[in-house]
């Protein structure tokens, strides 16, 4: 199991935590929690790839800065 926490810019309230939580749930996660700013996920990377995470908050509108 992996812990990882993404940064996340252009998040300014909690209508765009809703909004990465929401595309963030459609993925195979043990455990998130996300902020404004940052999202902690923990996950099998068997199942999911980090990339797929990084992509699931660029369709939610933020980007994860390098």
């Amino acid at each position: 199991m992996i812990e990882k926490v993404y940064k996340i810019e252009g998040m300014s309230c909690n209508h765009c935590v809703m909004a990465v939580k929401k595309e963030i749930s459609k993925l195979n996660l043990a455990k998130m929690e996300v902020e404004i700013g940052t999202a902690k996920v923990n996950f099998d990377d068997t199942k999911v790839d980090s990339s797929a995470i990084e992509k699931a908050i660029l369709n939610a509108g933020f980007k994860v800065p390098k």
